[in-house]
């Protein structure tokens, strides 16, 4: 790239890596705040609300959200509770913050969640049940199913957590064993329900997001057996037996698409994951770096999705092909990481680290290109960080302080690879969710 004054051609110096890794963190930061609850939540709260609104909620972006309800309404008199992750917690003046266990229910999440929903059972067709969802809320807001345990969805969500099923099949699990989710919420109570919803999932679809409590159940407890069967999910003989007895209909099902109690509910996803990308490809573009996004539903294992983000990288590189440098690929979504037996001997990280050091070890050095991935709640995996940052020269520095980069990846330890080299990002809570945010800086 040159700027040309008179008839003089000029070429810019060549950035630095700092200069670089801070173009990253902006882009980030700039997705995140597309989804910050107090910019968002105000305009789509209803115009006209009866006397009485309970508000309750769960997920990383509740107590965020919960407090600009009641800065939106300061004269309302508002009453509820909401459930968010331990540390994510903000100061509220009427709706009650309860913090609780994630990604690993615990006991205050389900005390919390038996008194949401006997709150949702007090409110009378003349009231207002607003309920505030975001990613999460599954692990957050548990309540057992008859007959379960606290203990036995703990047990069941490790399993889970460890197989590599997609977040979708996930709760298609955890609704058969909750008495609050799949729609559970919307038909404990007799008022008209209005549920905002920031997405964690792909495709926005409110009964994937918490394992939606307000939105109709499409699945069913021969598909939550499946679930465990495909990905060899050792669940406890108590929740085997619960799913057994729903399949063959000795348990009534979650409620499903078509029921009549829907009608007085609505679901709006107030924030998704491609509205934060778009918002990160204007940044780019605002600085004359062109920006492609590649897709806010991209799945699958993080180290085979690297693979192929590196293949497009060498594409652009060598051929110019299917766009030319600069350019920033922006992409989003849920991967998966399934760990490997090695990997209780201490790996650490979560998806976004592992695809980083996947990329760095397709790429080997490729000059010219620094990449980003994080996780927009600020939490990727294990660890405090949201993510990391990987430039050219990550391999070199980390092998010269005696890091094996692939023996790393083999044991799930990409926390340990970018931690050497001192280029994890850790931003704290950031109170919202939008799932992962990844950039590809090809220069």
């Amino acid at each position: 790239m040159s700027v040309t004054q008179g008839s003089t051609a000029m070429t810019p110096a060549p950035l630095q890596k700092e200069e670089i890794r801070t173009i990253l963190l902006a882009s980030f930061a700039t997705a995140v705040e597309r989804a910050d609850a107090f910019q968002i939540v105000a305009r789509h709260l209803p115009e006209h609300a009866p006397s009485r609104v309970l508000v309750v909620g769960a997920g990383k972006a509740a107590a965020a959200m919960a407090a600009a309800v009641e800065r939106a309404w300061p004269a309302r008199r508002l009453e509820g509770l909401v459930i968010t992750r331990y540390g994510h917690g903000v100061s509220t003046t009427q709706i009650e913050v309860v913090e609780a266990g994630h990604p690993v229910p615990d006991a205050s999440g389900q005390a919390a969640a038996a008194r949401i929903l006997a709150m949702a059972h007090s409110l009378s067709a003349e009231d207002l049940l607003l309920v505030l969802i975001s990613g999460g809320g599954s692990s957050l807001m548990t309540l057992p199913a008859q007959g379960l345990s606290i203990g036995d969805l703990k047990a069941l969500n490790r399993e889970l957590l460890r197989c590599g099923a997609p977040i979708a099949e996930m709760n298609a699990v955890r609704k058969h064993v909750s008495a609050i989710s799949g729609g559970q919420l919307a038909a404990a109570c007799a008022a008209p329900v209005e549920a905002l919803i920031i997405s964690d999932v792909t495709r926005d679809d409110p009964s994937a997001i918490a394992s939606g409590p307000c939105a109709p159940d499409p699945t069913t407890y021969g598909q939550a057996l499946a679930v465990l069967d495909r990905y060899a999910v050792a669940a406890p003989e108590a929740v085997h037996l619960h799913l057994q007895r729903g399949a063959q209909g000795l348990l009534p099902e979650t409620p499903k698409p078509g029921d009549a109690l829907f009608r007085r509910v609505t679901n709006r996803v107030i924030a998704t994951p491609h509205e934060s990308l778009v918002a990160a490809a204007h940044w780019f573009e605002a600085r004359a770096i062109a920006a492609v996004i590649l897709g806010d539903t991209v799945t699958g294992e993080a180290r085979e999705v690297a693979k192929v983000y590196a293949a497009l990288v060498r594409e652009i590189r060598t051929y110019r092909q299917p766009w030319s440098a600069p350019v920033a690929l922006i992409s989003g979504g849920e991967c998966t990481v399934t760990l490997a037996p090695q990997s209780a001997a201490g790996g650490r990280g979560g998806r976004c680290t592992e695809f980083l050091l996947a990329l760095a070890l397709e790429l080997e050095g490729q000059e010219g290109v620094h990449a980003l991935a994080c996780d927009t709640d600020g939490i990727d995996g294990s660890e405090d960080n949201a993510g990391a940052t990987l430039h050219p020269d990550s391999l070199a520095r980390a092998r010269a302080q005696g890091v094996d980069p692939a023996a790393a990846l083999r044991s799930n330890d990409a926390w340990g690879f970018f931690h050497a080299v001192g280029d994890l990002v850790v931003t704290g809570p950031t109170r919202t969710n939008v799932n992962d945010y990844r950039v590809i800086l090809v220069l």
